[in-house]
């Protein structure tokens, strides 16, 4: 395949994969409203980084989810206001604040993981996991590309 093929066909793999995440958004936002649980789709991407690994820093959140810093800094603060994180200090670099989970944050993870678990379980419906995995190598070798 040339080039030109090549780049049109990964130009329609992130039209498809924005698509998803836009499908993605409008599920989780309506289980939210159902739910009644007072956050945004943008404060749950936060949470989802800390749930995957607590006790960042501002910077590295923000660098993780494509956010300036005002941006993070309003995020993280409606976060603690809701008591779902907490600021502590780095004690490697004092300049520093970890973002970390509360309690409440966790119990929150426990709460929408089953939900989160059940979308993307009918997202995959008819898909092989050898699929799933190829596809992972690939958006993640495309995003290596684009970070170089």
């Amino acid at each position: 395949m040339d080039k030109r093929n090549t780049a049109e066909m990964a130009l329609e793999l992130g039209r498809c994969m924005t698509e998803m995440k836009n499908f993605l958004r409008q599920h989780i936002q309506a289980k939210i409203k159902e739910h009644r649980i007072d956050i945004t789709f943008e404060m749950l991407e936060i949470m989802a980084c800390l749930w995957n690994k607590d006790g960042i820093n501002q910077q590295e959140l923000a660098d993780i989810t494509i956010k300036d810093k005002s941006s993070m800094t309003y995020l993280v603060d409606n976060l603690v206001k809701r008591n779902m994180v907490s600021r502590e200090m780095d004690t490697d670099d004092r300049r520093n604040n970890l973002i970390c989970l509360t309690k409440e944050g966790r119990l929150l993870q426990k709460k929408l993981h089953p939900w989160i678990l059940e979308m993307y379980d009918k997202a995959a419906i008819g898909s092989r996991m050898s699929d799933i995995n190829k596809s992972i190598k690939l958006i993640r070798r495309m995003t290596e590309n684009l970070k170089n």
